[in-house]
């Protein structure tokens, strides 16, 4: 027994898989000041829309609503089904502070106080 889906009802069933994934997922990508949903995220890659979404290249900025993933080097790897997929050539996790260059021990202080600061004088 063979299976054929006439190519209009796999448009529909493809659009609105798309569709869910949109509504579900928080995942953005950034490109300079334009902003486009992913669709997909693995280990090695991410998926966009095919049809909405221009070909995308170079230096973008991933996003899980306004936390900062990480930065990647992209490239265009396939499109399937109405997803375009990108593979990362280099992805850098993004950190909440500067990375530091040297050793900072866990019992140091915080911050120093001042000499006139000490004991109450103003």
């Amino acid at each position: 027994m063979t299976t054929y889906v006439p190519k209009s009802v796999q448009d529909a069933l493809d659009k609105a898989r798309i569709e869910g994934m949109k509504k579900k997922n928080r995942l953005r990508v950034h490109v300079g000041d334009e902003i486009y949903p992913v669709l997909r995220l693995w280990d090695r890659g991410f998926s966009v829309e095919e049809e909405t979404v221009p070909q995308l290249r170079g230096l973008v900025d991933l996003y899980d609503g306004a936390r900062h993933l990480s930065q990647c080097l992209i490239v265009a790897s396939e499109a399937e089904a109405g997803e375009m997929c990108y593979d990362f050539k280099r992805a850098t996790a993004a950190a909440e502070t500067a990375p530091l260059d040297f050793y900072r021990a866990p019992d140091a202080a915080v911050g120093l106080l001042g000499h006139e600061q000490q004991l109450g004088e103003g």
